[in-house]
């Protein structure tokens, strides 16, 4: 079953790659009615992730950004099939990385890790790759069906990319510093961990949740420099990244300062534009299970 459904999907999907621009996002408009006004995909989600994050917003623009963030949702999912047919060439114009300069001057010395969040097209971070001579790896997490899992793993492997999973993490970084190979890793570190393996509790747009403490660990343990990536939607299919250095020597650093620093700069972010966050997921679903050793903190 999982087979015959990708047999059925897949030629749609390459059809939509290869759409102009103006009859891409037209299609993208199309999928957003039914996702957002015939379907309701996670309203009920994103409306109390909104509410519970700008309590003082009426409920009018509440409801402008959920409008705006259900069409950008679908926007970036199908740039991600977009990225089946682009051209390197293309996705340097559509996804221009401002600053790239910053990694050059590090990624000499350093293992680099580049931390970003759920923000404008993290799909197309990937690219970031062609940038630069160190080797590069993208953190991804794997898909039930295997034939959409070697699928996704094929098209966020373009641009020498090498794609490792959470678990692969720490070994790959390991066995590369112990070699004295240095590479780029890419990692979304805005994920709600699960209860029982959270080691931190933070505020995190006022609300305190368990956070993703991974990065720092490295960092700090193997003395890597950590740089937080910004990317900001231009106008539609169009993207800026920009580095933002948290510290050039993790081992430098004090306990949960680079998770900290993580954080302020993604709030930054999402208070610049909340349209562009992704807000269906239950980042805050923990909220009222803060154990009391952090209640204080």
């Amino acid at each position: 079953m999982q087979l015959l459904v990708f047999v059925l999907a897949y030629p749609l999907l390459w059809i939509i790659s290869r759409l102009p621009h103006r009859l891409f996002y037209a299609f993208s408009d199309f999928i957003c009615l039914i996702v957002y006004r015939l379907v309701g995909y996670r309203t009920k989600v994103v409306r109390n992730n909104l509410r519970l994050v700008f309590p003082e917003k009426p409920e009018a623009e509440l409801k402008s950004i959920e409008k705006k963030f259900y069409s950008h949702l679908c926007d970036t999912f199908l740039e991600m099939v977009k990225t089946m047919s682009i051209s390197t060439e293309k996705i340097k114009k559509k996804y221009n990385v401002i600053n790239p300069d910053m990694i050059h001057n590090i990624e000499k010395e350093k293992t680099v890790l580049v931390v970003c969040s759920h923000y404008a097209n993290w799909e197309w971070n990937v690219s970031i790759n062609n940038y630069f001579c160190s080797k590069g790896y993208a953190v991804y997490q794997k898909i039930g069906n295997p034939y959409f899992d070697r699928w996704i793993r094929k098209i966020r492997s373009r641009w020498n990319t090498t794609l490792i999973t959470q678990k692969q993490v720490v070994p790959t970084v390991v066995k590369n510093h112990k070699n004295g190979v240095r590479g780029i890793f890419g990692m979304v570190s805005d994920q709600s961990p699960q209860k029982h393996l959270a080691h931190y509790w933070t505020e995190f747009m006022g609300i305190k949740v368990p956070v993703v403490n991974g990065a720092e660990i490295m960092a700090r343990k193997m003395d890597l420099a950590v740089v937080f990536l910004k990317v900001s939607k231009v106008k539609r299919g169009f993207y800026d990244a920009r580095f933002t250095l948290i510290t050039d020597s993790g081992s430098k650093t004090s306990k949960n300062e680079i998770t900290d620093a993580f954080l302020r700069l993604t709030e930054q972010q999402i208070l610049e534009r909340p349209e562009h966050y992704l807000w269906t997921h239950r980042r805050w679903k923990h909220r009222d299970k803060v154990p009391e050793k952090f209640k204080s903190e």
